[in-house]
């Protein structure tokens, strides 16, 4: 095949603050300085440098209005732990329907972007 995934991108009313979220969650650096558009790329020399793609926040003037039809899922290496720290940062809980007893947990970023923290991975023996 002669491409690949680039960027994902997310509109934003307010690129600037949603991407810097997103830089403190991932640990991502931000490359750009033009206030309506702004992209994350993993840290220089990490693993995922050059293998994912880039997150790109787009200024637009209307407010997200229903619940995304993409999103992140996350695996951290301890999701309590995470979950804690990314309400902290300022992201929150959210209810799309997922039911009771499921093993991950549903927030919105500030902006209200909908991802997933998910269980953690028990390290095998």
């Amino acid at each position: 095949m002669g491409f690949r995934i680039e960027n994902i991108s997310f509109d934003s009313t307010t690129p600037v603050e949603t991407a810097q979220f997103w830089a403190e969650a991932l640990g991502w650096r931000l490359i750009d300085d033009d206030p309506d558009e702004i992209c994350l790329q993993p840290a220089a020399g990490s693993p995922e440098a050059g293998v994912l793609p880039d997150i790109l926040f787009l200024r637009v003037p209307e407010i997200k209005a229903v619940k995304n039809r993409l999103h992140l899922d996350l695996r951290p290496d301890d999701q309590a732990a995470e979950v804690a720290r990314l309400e902290a940062l300022g992201a929150r809980r959210v209810d799309v329907g997922q039911g009771t007893g499921v093993t991950w947990v549903v927030m919105a970023d500030p902006e209200g972007n909908e991802f997933c923290v998910l269980r953690t991975v028990p390290v095998s023996e």
